[in-house]
């Protein structure tokens, strides 16, 4: 830039300076003094893309007794579990993805239902709990054949009607082949869940022989191989439900924490729900898990819907787990345009739940109960809730309130068979 010295002063050329202006002469009065140069606008940062966040939640075994049955019998004949499940609906209803455990087959067209020892649900119960919130149900477990292959059939298509995922039976081989896939819009981002399902055994009930693939059973290296080849075909997240081992039980067997941790040092599931024990069992973090995180386990849920408390069983059957799953997808992309970082759960929370049995079996969550129901004391409702504590452990927190949900429901992608 060239510049004019009049005595000590630097005075830089202005566009405007008339060419008439002699050298050593006095620019106009404007220019006395000399003016700073513009500062440059700074370069905007870019508002960086938001993380994807949602919440899985999960629940215990559905295992409608014939008490429970009657509990939820109308006028009419029919049966309607919408009164048994109601107050617990603020909790399913807002969970951006809710997965069941519906441990029992559906009767099969033609029959009436029944309970313990050989299960048959009303269909009605598909709608029940869809109606409540819940997007699908883990279906293996030691009575998905208590009605044969016609109640296997009778399950999937009651929960087909309703429009609920499921997984860990099947009608066909290639239906049991695939697991069962959620979709979710958050941030940007469309987030698929896989959903991997399987049991111990069914009560020495037998499978059709020419159907062996009807109830997947807990098979480690399939399951492994199962979650690899969803996540290869586009599935962000992968759940394991698991039927095993010991009912009645609050400590996990070492059956169970093998397969748990088998599962764990696979690094290929993000989270592993357990049933059968009928009691709440520990929640904890494995080693392993995707990256080497660690792999966030429920051992055992307890129950979510029975007729059992301590006139049959432990008293600790009287109470389940919620199980609340934080997932979170980092937004954005890195210089090689890859995404920012892989979807993971970064922490679970459990809240204690219930079946009041003498007021017809509603469920209730405990923390909104703390002063009781009719007929149950608030004494009873601080020592259920103790028992559930003391088995879940301290390894997760307890949550005592509703999620909030974070977008529009999922979508579910049904298996083909």
């Amino acid at each position: 830039m060239t510049v004019l010295s009049v005595g000590a002063v630097v005075l830089a050329l202005r566009p405007w300076a008339d060419s008439s202006v002699e050298q050593g002469s006095a620019p106009p009065a404007a220019s006395q003094e000399p003016t700073a140069s513009p500062t440059p606008s700074p370069t905007p940062s870019p508002t960086p893309d938001p993380d994807a966040e949602f919440t899985i939640t999960a629940a215990g075994d559905v295992l409608p007794h014939l008490p429970v049955l009657e509990s939820a019998r109308t006028d009419d004949g029919s049966y309607d579990f919408g009164p048994l499940l109601a107050p617990l609906d603020p909790w399913v209803s807002t969970a951006d993805l809710a997965i069941c455990h519906l441990e029992v087959p559906v009767a099969p067209p033609g029959t009436k239902p029944s309970g313990y020892p050989v299960f048959g649900a009303p269909a009605q119960i598909a709608q029940g709990l869809k109606d409540q919130g819940w997007d699908g149900c883990s279906t293996a477990s030691n009575h998905s054949v208590d009605r044969g292959f016609a109640g296997v059939t009778a399950t999937l298509d009651a929960l087909d009607a309703v429009g609920l995922g499921h997984v860990g039976t099947a009608r066909t081989a290639q239906e049991a082949a695939q697991p069962q896939l959620y979709t979710l819009e958050r941030a940007g981002q469309t987030l698929t869940v896989a959903h991997i399902a399987a049991t111990y055994g069914t009560n020495g009930m037998p499978v059709d022989s020419d159907k062996p693939w009807s109830v997947t059973r807990i098979d480690v290296p399939a399951m492994v191989e199962e979650a690899r080849a969803a996540r290869a075909a586009g599935a962000n997240l992968v759940i394991a439900s698991v039927h095993c081992c010991v009912e009645y039980q609050t400590a996990p067997t070492a059956e169970q924490e093998q397969i748990a941790q088998e599962i764990a040092d696979s690094g290929q599931f993000d989270l592993y729900i357990g049933h059968h024990a009928h009691v709440p069992q520990p929640v904890v973090q494995l080693s392993g898990g995707p990256g080497g995180n660690g792999m966030w386990v429920a051992y055992g849920l307890g129950n979510f819907l029975s007729n059992q408390d301590g006139n049959c069983c432990t008293n600790k059957t009287d109470s389940g787990i919620l199980l609340t799953a934080h997932v979170r997808s980092p937004g954005g992309f890195d210089a090689e345009g890859r995404a920012a970082g892989p979807a993971a759960v970064v922490g679970v929370e459990w809240t204690p739940i219930t079946v009041d049995r003498l007021s017809g079996h509603q469920v209730h969550a405990l923390p909104d109960i703390p002063g009781g129901t009719a007929t149950l004391s608030a004494q009873e409702v601080a020592a259920r809730t103790a028992r559930v504590a003391e088995a879940a452990g301290t390894a997760a927190p307890e949550r005592t309130e509703p999620v909030v949900s974070t977008g529009p429901p999922p979508t579910v992608v049904r298996r083909t068979d």
